[in-house]
């Protein structure tokens, strides 16, 4: 895939030329290229022998050549949980229904209750988009394409925007479902389903098919949704971070951003593991995912009266009162040399041993699917380490957490004619909100001086609406088609953020994506975390988007603060001139250039130290502009841990109109143990009395390689 500068009908000739000059061969060059990018951005897809890579790569009008690898997708109690009620949401409707909200995912299967578009007036006159080859758009869905550019469809892909496995349909309705009253998974989760921005109209472009979401697809559906009028793109996909200018979705945002979008992204489900947070880009809203205040427990009962809280989203109920209860290890097939029988792998048990049966399997991995192609009756999976995500099971199920799993062994290999039942899944109230095990942790590879992820919504056990195409857990063997579903992950945090910051827009239109990213940032709620991670899990905090509204102050980050950054990167006068386009030619040396540790104006305070490092000197400039008051005095409050010296200069900024601007430093300063990671999180907040504006500092030490 290739980057390059200018748009239009030329482009297509440019294009051309660029690849007979590295391949040598008309015809060759002309059948090798596949899609031309021309609405809102430049380049190409093509297919190329690795000697014609290296020739396209050098060529100077060329910023970047990169493989079209693959990217996977990260996937009503939670709006209230925020803030938002129903009232609310009635209330902001006119602002809303301007609105158009593009998302890039699996398809939309607009069939769904949640897409109803009865009492919605006509669509946005700016409104360019169409719907290709789907009959499912009104006024609710005013958009639908998809994207196939190697054309290589595999079982199961629909050649259309519908949605084959319920992923886009679900992040959809959870940005801007209509209300649905009484949605529930079989009883599970019931209440009013409603998105976020309940009354903004949506646009669909499917890239994700059964083999991922291909890098050309995903450039090909920015150029168009840019070029259509969305007013805010939802991605919630990713892969491997790689170089901003390498990345199509770095690439893809910045030229939404260069046009006043706002992208949000998913952070990726590799957690807790550090340093896997993805979508790092700065113009990029980069989203983890929290848990709310509820939580699907599954109850499972033993012969002798012993009970176990685990979780699942079990919406089986029992049809008697007991059934026999064995293992894997107990169940297994002895002629079968291969797979760990205890952990009832494929192909490693006895069908003879499990038809009727319940059966307890070692680990959680999708045991509940072969249990039930062998006829067993229900599973309980032992949990290696405690979990706060539900998933659905295709039959009767739970897991159990790791203190409860051996005693469950215990009563199986101490009982002659072992017994249990699985409940219905209930809900119980948790603490929240909270970190999700499985959101993807900073710091982060590319910028070590930009604190990623940027923020957090929730995204663990979330009902929103499904594609009746897909099964309710997505295994063949399941016989269940919903048009609600509950699933878990930062794919189902990112549209949360993302109604978020079309609720802030809808009130304030002539903001900036910077800007819009920063009011959702420095109203955040900070969350407690029981890890050693802190803001490299969370960011600033979940989403609060009542407070979002009036933050008082904003961080804003213009156009030419983004290319002194990128000077500062090192990248060259050529590359960014490329990327950027359609300005005068980029020249670094003529522009301010960036300052202080992290060079960028952003919400959060972040750096990252050698391994080897004992000694912290930090300093960040920061301008910010008042969207408060008009006359308004803000005085600094620093809160920092042991060993960190914070001072802010001047303490006190005093505003004498709406939209102006004040700058200020921070300056940082301490000292390290010798040796071990260390993380030393401190908060910096603006108040006037009536905004509270919050700026997180992180500094880091990492371990040594």
């Amino acid at each position: 895939m290739g980057a390059l500068q200018g748009a239009g009908t030329s482009a297509m000739v440019d294009h051309h030329n660029l690849l007979l000059t590295a391949i040598g061969e008309e015809e060759t060059a002309r059948e090798s290229k596949i899609y031309t990018y021309r609405k809102s951005f430049n380049g190409f897809v093509a297919r190329l022998l690795p000697h014609e890579v290296q020739s396209l790569s050098a060529d100077k009008r060329v910023v970047s050549v990169f493989p079209n690898t693959v990217r996977k997708l990260h996937t009503t109690r939670t709006w209230d949980f925020l803030g938002m009620s129903e009232t609310l949401s009635q209330a902001n409707a006119k602002r809303e229904s301007g609105i158009v909200v593009g998302l890039l995912d699996t398809g939309i299967w607009a069939k769904a209750p949640s897409f109803n578009d009865t009492g919605y007036g006509p669509v946005p006159i700016k409104w360019k988009g169409r719907c290709v080859n789907f009959s499912g758009c009104n006024r609710k869905v005013v958009g639908a394409k998809y994207f196939k550019l190697d054309q290589d469809y595999s079982d199961g892909d629909t050649p259309s925007p519908v949605d084959d496995t319920g992923h886009g349909t679900h992040t959809s309705s959870t940005a801007a479902g209509v209300f649905v009253k009484d949605a529930s998974l079989y009883g599970l989760g019931t209440g009013t389903a409603r998105g976020g921005v309940p009354s903004a109209r949506i646009a669909m472009y499917k890239v994700c098919w059964a083999s991922g979401c291909s890098d050309s697809d995903v450039l090909a559906a920015f150029d168009e949704a840019i070029a259509d009028g969305v007013d805010l793109i939802s991605a919630s996909m990713g892969g491997p971070s790689r170089s901003f200018f390498e990345d199509p979705i770095a690439i893809g945002s910045f030229h939404a951003m260069k046009k006043g979008i706002l992208t949000s992204c998913s952070a990726g489900n590799d957690g807790p593991a550090a340093s896997t947070v993805e979508n790092v880009a700065p113009w990029i809203m980069t989203v983890a995912a929290s848990g709310i205040d509820r939580q699907f427990r599954t109850v499972a009962t033993l012969g002798n009266g012993k009970y176990f809280s685990g979780i699942s989203i079990n919406t089986f109920s029992p049809q008697k009162m007991m059934y026999p209860l064995t293992s894997g290890a107990l169940a297994a097939n002895v002629s079968e040399k291969y797979g760990n029988a205890s952990a009832c792998d494929f192909d490693t048990l006895d069908k003879n041993k499990v038809v009727g049966k319940i059966v307890y399997c070692l680990g959680s991995a999708g045991q509940d699917s072969t249990i039930k192609d062998l006829g067993g009756a229900g599973t309980i999976m032992a949990l290696e380490v405690e979990t706060d995500t539900a998933y659905s099971t295709v039959i009767p199920g739970t897991s159990t957490f790791p203190r409860d799993s051996k005693l469950i062994e215990q009563y199986i290999n101490s009982t002659k004619n072992p017994q249990a039942v699985i409940q219905k899944t209930t809900t119980i109230n948790v603490s929240a909100p909270f970190v999700a095990s499985f959101s993807s942790r900073g710091p982060q590879k590319i910028n070590l001086n930009i604190l990623k992820p940027d923020i957090s919504a929730p995204g663990v056990d979330i009902l929103a609406a499904y594609s009746t195409l897909a099964t309710t857990t997505g295994y063949p063997n399941d016989d269940r088609h919903t048009v609600f579903n509950i699933i878990s992950g930062t794919s189902m945090a990112c549209p949360h953020a993302s109604a978020a910051a079309v609720y802030v827009k809808s009130f304030h239109p002539d903001w900036s994506p910077a800007a819009v990213k920063s009011a959702l940032m420095t109203t955040a709620t900070p969350m407690k975390s029981i890890d050693t991670d802190a803001e490299l899990g969370s960011g600033s905090g979940q989403i609060n988007p009542t407070q979002a509204v009036n933050p008082g102050l904003i961080y804003d980050i213009s156009m030419s603060s983004y290319i002194s950054f990128l000077c500062n990167e090192g990248y060259n006068n050529t590359i960014i001139d490329l990327i950027v386009g359609g300005l005068d030619k980029i020249d670094c040396t003529k522009f301010k250039p960036a300052q202080g540790t992290d060079g960028l104006n952003y919400p959060t305070m972040h750096t990252q130290l050698d391994s080897n490092s004992t000694s912290i000197s930090a300093t960040f400039y920061r301008t910010v502009t008042n969207v408060g008051y008009a006359t308004s005095v803000y005085t600094s409050k620093v809160t920092s841990p042991r060993g960190l010296l914070v001072k802010v200069i001047p303490e006190t900024l005093k505003f004498s109109k709406l939209n102006e601007n004040q700058s200020f430093t921070v300056e940082v300063q301490g000292s390290l143990e010798p040796t071990g990671s260390k993380l030393l999180s401190a908060l910096l907040e603006w108040s006037d009395s009536k905004h509270n504006v919050k700026s997180h500092i992180v500094i880091l030490r990492p371990l040594a390689d």
